[in-house]
């Protein structure tokens, strides 16, 4: 098979990348990585030197693609299917681009931040840094439910990259700070999302993995 993708289930930038190649059933073998592994993490540096995930390998070509973004938008170039996960307008395209960073770097980072307080000693403890979080985190949720008032999708009408982002941005986030009594067209989105086959899909898949997601 042409394309390796090496991931991990729970990992939500993975579960990003994994939504697009659900989305146009784009044939691929999946690598499941352990980077509690050291053999398996090492073996990830040989591919991509930074040692994250998700990573994607295209034999035919030789090339390896990593960032999920990048590797979305490699899918749309080389191996696209019935959904444009990049609009062919110039003026979709760019929006989906924009829509895509908006949730990577307004909502997931935020979340991770988050989440990543709870892994950390308590020595270690950032509660100025994770209240910064939560706040910068209100501030994109607002901006979000006025603009899902009127999209169907994040970026219009149709689903693309921005979706893909969205999913486990938004799932992962309704889980560190709820949204769903206080922004009702984010709340109806992210049940779009949920109710999406290829999102539901990644959704089922990363199930199993559950009990790694850490608690307050």
């Amino acid at each position: 098979m042409a394309l390796t993708l090496y991931f991990h289930p729970f990992s939500s930038y993975c579960q990003k990348v994994l939504t697009a190649l659900y989305e146009n059933d784009t044939p691929f073998a999946p690598h499941v990585v352990d980077l509690m592994d050291q053999a398996e993490g090492a073996a990830l540096k040989q591919l991509w030197p930074i040692g994250k995930f998700p990573v994607l390998r295209d034999e035919t070509a030789g090339l390896t693609i990593p960032e999920s973004t990048i590797i979305i938008e490699y899918l749309a170039q080389r191996y696209p299917g019935p959904t444009a996960l990049i609009p062919v307008n110039a003026d979709g395209a760019r929006e989906a681009r924009f829509r895509d960073r908006f949730f990577d770097l307004h909502v997931h980072e935020h979340v991770q931040r988050i989440v990543f307080e709870r892994l950390r000693p308590s020595e270690s403890k950032d509660p100025f840094g994770v209240e910064q979080a939560r706040g910068r985190l209100t501030t994109a949720y607002d901006m979000l439910e006025a603009h899902l008032a009127t999209s169907t999708w994040a970026a219009g009408d149709a689903f693309t990259i921005a979706d893909c982002a969205a999913a486990p941005a938004l799932f992962y986030a309704e889980l560190v700070q709820p949204f769903t009594q206080t922004h009702k067209a984010i709340s109806a989105y992210l049940d779009r999302l949920m109710n999406r086959p290829a999102f539901a899909r990644v959704v089922r898949e990363a199930k199993p993995y559950r009990a790694l997601f850490p608690k307050e």
